[in-house]
């Protein structure tokens, strides 16, 4: 991320320096610069191959305008559930593909396009942990989220990792997952449930086995998707899963979000998880009814 958002007199510069009218004499139209920032990507680049253009570990975003904001607002898009990525392409200026971003470099440039587009204060309301049934708003300051905690040790230059799992004692080559990723995961599990309904499963969701299944690139040498799928749906035995999940932790670059809550009533403290609640894009209240929490991008989670 960002190690500072421009104040908005920097921005007011900016604009008078680079708003300048250049005229593109191919097309005979006028296009107009917009005041950007360079974001610090918590893979450093690492994970990506050589000759991609977020190698350098950091990526472009333009100030959101009133253009962007369209798309926030827009019903169709919400009811897509595609709102928030098309926000997010419209903000990235460097040219990348965007199905190629990891999910933790893709949670960085949430955060950063929401703190350049309406500062870094959240103010939520919670659930006080301490106190139940009393709920007290709460301000997060965005600007303070920092990289979790990763053991760079064992990532090397590009996106592939190996685990010998504990109990089963089988090694697994796997690779962290994109957002392109995260569509084709979508798709499928719609697709299961709809499978598992006909033939009397009604409610069983396949997230996690989907996401094991892109996620593993070979099982004791075997890339075959065959030897891959046999061994998620009969072999991956639970306590191997959970040994493999927290591995996949530790070699994975994100934004922590998480947050000290201290309880106004009691004066106790507690870690919690920021919740992603209709306003962290949308702080206007005249917004607010026009979406829902499953409007927000899903943070990968294990």
């Amino acid at each position: 991320m960002a190690e500072k958002s421009l104040t908005d007199e920097q921005i007011k510069q900016q604009l008078v320096a680079e708003s300048s009218k250049t005229v593109n004499e191919s097309k005979g139209k006028t296009q107009y610069k917009f005041p950007t920032e360079v974001i610090d990507l918590p893979s450093k680049g690492k994970l990506y191959p050589e000759g991609h253009p977020l190698k350098s570990g950091t990526i472009e975003l333009k100030y959101m305008t009133a253009k962007e904001e369209d798309i926030l607002t827009s019903q169709n898009l919400i009811q897509k559930g595609v709102v928030l990525d098309r926000l997010l392409t419209a903000l990235i200026v460097t040219p990348c593909n965007y199905d190629d971003i990891l999910i933790g470099d893709k949670n960085a440039i949430m955060i950063a396009a929401r703190v350049m587009g309406y500062g870094s204060e959240y103010k939520v309301e919670i659930e006080d942990p301490f106190t139940p049934g009393e709920k007290q708003e709460t301000s997060i300051d965005l600007q303070e989220l920092q990289d979790t905690d990763v053991d760079w040790n064992i990532i090397g230059d590009d996106n592939s990792f190996e685990f010998e799992l504990p109990t089963a004692k089988r090694t697994i080559t796997f690779r962290l997952l994109t957002h392109g990723d995260e569509g084709k995961i979508t798709d499928e599990v719609k697709a299961l449930k709809k499978n598992f309904k006909t033939r009397g499963y009604a409610g069983v969701d396949a997230q996690l086995s989907t996401r094991l299944k892109h996620m593993i690139l070979a099982v004791d040498g075997d890339s075959s998707p065959k030897a891959i799928r046999e061994f998620v749906d009969n072999q991956f035995l639970s306590r191997d899963t959970r040994a493999f999940r927290d591995y996949i932790k530790k070699v994975s670059p994100d934004i922590d979000m998480t947050f000290t809550f201290v309880s106004d009533i009691t004066g106790q403290e507690k870690e919690m998880s920021i919740p992603l609640g209709v306003n962290f894009f949308w702080p206007g209240a005249w917004l607010q009814a026009r979406f829902t929490q499953a409007n927000l991008s899903t943070l990968l989670q294990w």
